[in-house]
Parts: C-alpha cells; structure tokens; sequence
C-alpha cells in the first residue's frame, strides 16, 4: 500500500513502506534461490547426457560388430568349408586409464588410446573432450547364450571425491534362428547427480 508523505515545497509524494519493500525483496531472493538450483540442475543434465548418449553408441557398436559377418581364422583344408563365425568384441582398456583423470574436468584423449583390439573391433573412439571414463566389456565366451556386453562410465563431475556410474548392459539371447543381441531399455545409475 503506498503512503501520501508530504514533500517540503512538493506536495504530496507516493513512497512504498517498509514492509513492501522487504516482501519485493524476499520475493526476489527466492526467485533466485529458485533459479541457481534450475541451473545447476540443467548443467548438470546436460554433461549427464554425455555419457548416456556415448553408452549408447558403444552398445549399439557392439551388437553391430556381432552382427558382422566372421569367418573361422584357421587355415581350411582344399574342398572344406567354414560357416558364419559372430562373436562378441573383446573387452577393452579403459578411457582414460583413471577415473582421477576426469576428477571435476575434461580429459581430451590422444587417438592411439583408442586403438587396443576392444574399441578397434567396436569401432569406436572420442575425438572430443570427455567428462567420463568409458570402458566395453564383454562376459563368457563371446559366442554362447546369455553371454552379456557391458559400457560403462565413471565421473566424478563436481571433483568431490564421489564417482557418478553408468552402465548399459546387452545380451546374447537365443532365438529359433540363433543369437541375436539384445540391449537393456534403460540404464543402470548410481550416483547420477553426484
């Protein structure tokens, strides 16, 4: 409510009291409480998504190198045969070597990391500045029902100590034609927003 307070020579002028103006003040405060808390939020969705999307790729690279036609490597006798060889790519060296490296920064990547036989097979490398670590593995023998094929990544966003883990796990699963590799609908999270 404003108040008529008289002006020497002026007349009459209109002033907020005090307590109005401590209640437009609160309620900017809050506004920006609010704000701060949305922002942060967004920015840390955002480098989130990061490893969500790169799982992703790697998982679907690997059910894609499965599904690559193979031949048996051995040397086949004259007038003999060999069938259709799939078999899941071999796990592979962790990018970077420690999660320590990525502790609350980027780590850019040097292109021969990428080149041990794991991501080679997958077909897979970064050339961008990564905020996780990020590693493929493959269970069993690569070939049989069941056999499973892991990406995962490890950060540590805020460089507190606590590492954030993602993972998105496949699977060979029999069908009336053979195997096939199927990829879990969603990931498995601990300590997303770390």
């Amino acid at each position: 409510m404003r108040r008529d307070v008289p002006a020497p020579g002026l007349g009459q002028v209109r002033a907020f009291t005090l307590v109005e103006l401590m209640i437009v003040v609160a309620i900017v405060g809050v506004l920006a409480a609010l704000a701060i808390y949305g922002v942060r939020k967004y920015v840390l969705n955002a480098k989130t998504t990061e490893a969500r999307n790169t799982l992703g790729q790697i998982v679907k690279d690997a059910s894609t190198a499965y599904s690559r036609d193979g031949m048996n490597p051995s040397i086949l006798p004259l007038g003999s045969t060999t069938g259709v060889v799939n078999i899941l790519c071999v796990s592979s060296s962790p990018i970077p070597s420690s999660v320590t490296m990525v502790k609350g920064q980027k780590y850019l990547s040097k292109p021969a990391v990428w080149d041990d036989s794991g991501w080679r097979c997958l077909r897979f490398s970064m050339q961008d500045p990564q905020y996780f670590q990020y590693q493929y593995t493959s269970t069993g023998t690569r070939d049989s029902a069941g056999d499973q094929f892991i990406a995962s990544a490890r950060g540590d966003l805020d460089g507190d100590g606590n590492t954030s883990k993602f993972q998105l796990i496949g699977q060979l699963n029999a069908y009336s034609g053979g195997l096939t590799p199927t990829i879990a609908p969603n990931f498995k999270e601990s300590l997303p927003d770390e």
